[in-house]
């Protein structure tokens, strides 16, 4: 029993520590001091001492302690950046803007004056969703994601903000979303507890039959026992159920070196070894960048590292670098921009075609952020094209449709721009740099610096009124209502090919046609595309549409899906204009990284929300296809399944889709066997949309779909939403 209660006492001593680790990292997260409003003064509090209604002070870089309602910042117009990479990864700054009313709110004289009430929801694990109201002199002013710091976020380029705590400790959102942690058991700890067991079983077996025999076979009649006289219980064959529990007792002392008691201290204390002075501190898992090392929090699952079979991946940021450059666009049915994307590139390799290293570029204005290359629309060209209208509205429409902050002096040299998404901000700077400059921004007003539209050379100073914005959302389209000087009201548009599609008016026909082909050709080279659209909108149908729209911006309960109604009545009709192509490059060394994987019998699943055939030449370029491959292609795409959608109806729709997909996870799973049980055939592959994905996943499928699945190398999953993403990964 010693021995075995040393290793328990080793073991509780590692988890100890290692809890000890955790509880002290709480224990400064907690303790951190916040600047608490009090007596017209900042004042220091720790963090577990907040309650709901302080309004406190984050500085420059600071974490939020709790959910916040941003009231101020030491920024123009209440704005403030955040960072969002403890809960999402994403290192892209997030823009949060306090409601109007409430910007004079920074300084501790000011923010003593604050009296309101927040009227929201009750707590809830939803990270991009807020409903309430903020009601103050009977005013009351709807409250939306814009306006909530949440605990864990940090701010960045701000001096400070000032806020007011609406959830704290459990309550706030990101806590709601944790869970309570299980302990995590390796497969080597599994595997070596049943061996452990079934030593133990062997072990009491030896001992058992050993007792049972010495208490069955002991007799006095065996003189060499020396049993005649007087002897201990243990060998006094009067007593043979004593016999038995004693030699049961001896034979297990005997016998105990059957169980290997150190080997758990010798795992236990390689594993401690192995995250506090190897993983820590590999210089090859440093990032020099952000100054991260790597992090071993607990050293129970060092070697899952080594078991690995299947890995899920994302493609933007993860395979790409989530650096969106403007590469080239179509306007009016013209396509502008030259050069070859590295899916291209990997395209013609592929088919043998030798690939001549790109020429110098000619833009001479090129920046990070602009990869585009065409002289006929630079510096004015395009004023020369047949098409310059259209290009007139295209520019403006990325210059006007976004939420994009500009910060830094007003010159087009020196400007920042600050975007929710690096697609967004690449598309301002491509206006900046096709002359609509975009200067300045204030809650109704936009200003841009226009040049070469009245004349070649003639730079004017344009103002656009704002009057609604309805932000990219699940509709996968933004939109902008606006009012030139002249007070015609133009409605912008840019979103997902396929939803502005669905919502253009009647005419046109042609350039939807030759804009199509565009962006299918753009999707084959990996560019992220996205479609621009406008209307014209008259006076009495605007102002009936927008009391619908304030009405919904200040209800208390399913905001969301009432704005998403009303932005229904609004975004039709559109005429298009043309579509943007932008390139996000891969990361640097993934396709030898998916090669490696790969040869080491890794099975990697990607999911991404890309045209098929985009994923498809993406997943080339990576090294997760090749052309010795036998793919399985699961596709909505079929004339088949186009005929059934274009009669309309839902139910036959949803019918048909399942009974194909069916059929193809049928047929692909007869074919499968004959390619796997064959040593020299080829690896096997499947790609699979959206709509498909939505009909395998129901019980029915399942099973098939994992079947096959779990017998091919690769797996991508094209089209696919944030919800099905978490249903193929769990």
């Amino acid at each position: 029993m010693v021995p075995l209660s040393l290793v328990l006492l080793f073991s509780l001593i590692k988890e100890a520590f290692e809890d000890w680790q955790r509880f002290q990292n709480d224990m400064t997260i907690n303790n951190t001091l916040v600047d608490v409003l009090q007596a017209q003064g900042w004042e220091s509090l720790q963090w577990k001492k907040l309650q709901v209604g302080d309004i406190i002070r984050v500085k420059q870089d600071g974490f939020f302690p709790a959910d916040l309602l941003l009231l101020a910042s030491t920024n123009v117009d209440g704005i403030c950046y955040i960072e969002t990479a403890n809960f999402d990864g994403e290192t892209n700054l997030k823009i949060r803007k306090a409601l109007e009313r409430t910007w004079d709110y920074v300084t501790p004289e000011k923010a003593c004056e604050f009296k309101g009430e927040v009227q929201c929801e009750q707590p809830n694990n939803s990270l991009y969703t807020f409903t309430g109201n903020l009601v103050m002199d009977n005013q009351t002013m709807p409250l939306s994601p814009n306006q909530i710091l949440l605990r864990g976020c940090s701010l960045k380029n701000t001096d400070y903000i000032v806020g007011t705590v609406i959830f704290t400790g459990h309550e706030t959102k990101v806590m709601m979303n944790s869970m309570n942690v299980p302990s995590k058991r390796s497969t080597l700890e599994r595997k070596l507890d049943k061996l452990i067991l079934a030593l133990f079983s062997t072990l009491f077996s030896m001992c058992l039959l050993g007792a049972i025999g010495s208490g069955i076979f002991i007799d006095r009649k065996y003189y060499y026992l020396g049993l005649s006289q007087s002897v201990e219980d243990q060998f006094n064959p009067s007593k043979r159920f004593l016999v038995i529990i004693l030699t049961m007792l001896t034979l297990l002392t005997l016998y105990s070196t059957i169980i290997p008691i150190s080997l758990y201290v010798s795992i236990e204390t390689i594993k401690f070894i192995q995250s506090s002075q190897f993983i820590n501190k590999d210089l090859n898992m440093y990032h020099a960048e952000s100054n991260t090392p790597a992090s071993a929090r607990t050293s129970n699952l060092n070697e899952e590292l080594g078991q690995v079979e299947y890995i899920f991946s994302d493609k933007t940021g993860t395979l790409t670098r989530n650096l969106m450059e403007f590469f080239k666009c179509s306007i009016g049915g013209e396509m502008y921009g030259t050069g070859m994307t590295e899916i291209e590139m990997g395209v013609a390799e592929r088919k043998g075609i030798k690939v001549q290293e790109a020429k110098t570029s000619t833009n001479s204005l090129r920046e990070k952020g602009f990869n585009f290359d065409d002289v006929r629309l630079m510096q004015g060209a395009w004023r020369n094209e047949p098409n310059h209208d259209a290009c007139k509205e295209f520019f403006r429409c990325l210059a006007i449709c976004h939420t994009v902050l500009p910060e830094g002096e007003e010159t087009p040299e020196k400007i920042r721009y600050q975007a929710a998404s690096p697609d967004e901000a690449a598309l301002v700077l491509a206006a900046k740099n096709f002359g609509f400059f975009f200067y300045r921004r204030t809650p109704t007003m936009i200003y841009v610096r226009e040049s070469h539209v009245e004349k070649m050379g003639k730079t004017q100073d344009v103002s656009y009124e704002i009057l609604n914005v309805l932000e990219f959302n699940t509709r996968k389209r933004q939109s902008v209502v606006c009012r030139y000087r002249d007070g015609r009201l133009v409605l912008f548009c840019k979103g997902a090919d396929t939803v502005i599609y669905e919502r253009l008016g009647t005419g046109n026909g042609d350039l939807n046609k030759v804009t199509r082909v565009h962006l299918e050709q753009f999707g084959s080279a990996g560019l992220r595309t996205l479609c621009l659209a406008y209307r014209d909108l008259a006076p009495d149908l605007y102002e009936s549409w927008n009391e619908k729209f304030i009405t919904a911006k200040s209800s208390l309960r399913d905001r969301e899906k009432r704005l998403d109604e009303v932005a229904e009545l609004i975004e039709k009709e559109f005429i298009l204009i043309g579509a943007t192509a932008i390139e996000d490059k891969l990361q640097e060394g993934v396709p030898n990284c998916i090669q490696t994987l790969s040869r080491a019998g890794i099975k990697i699943w990607v999911l991404t929300g890309d045209k098929i055939e985009t994923a498809i030449n993406i997943a080339y370029a990576c090294n997760l296809l090749n052309n010795e491959m036998k793919q399985f292609i699961i596709s909505s795409e079929t004339d088949a399944i186009r005929e059934v959608e274009e009669r309309g109806d839902q139910t036959e729709i949803a019918r048909f889709m399942k009974e194909e997909v069916k059929k193809q996870l049928k047929q692909f799973l007869d074919e499968a066997p004959q390619y796997f049980c064959s040593p020299s055939g080829p690896k096997l592959a499947l790609v699979i949309d959206g709509k498909c994905l939505m009909y395998a996943l129901e019980p029915s499928l399942r099973i098939m779909l994992l079947t096959l699945s779990l017998n091919c190398s690769s797996v991508v999953c094209c089209r696919v939403s944030p919800l099905q993403k978490a249903q193929v990964g769990y």
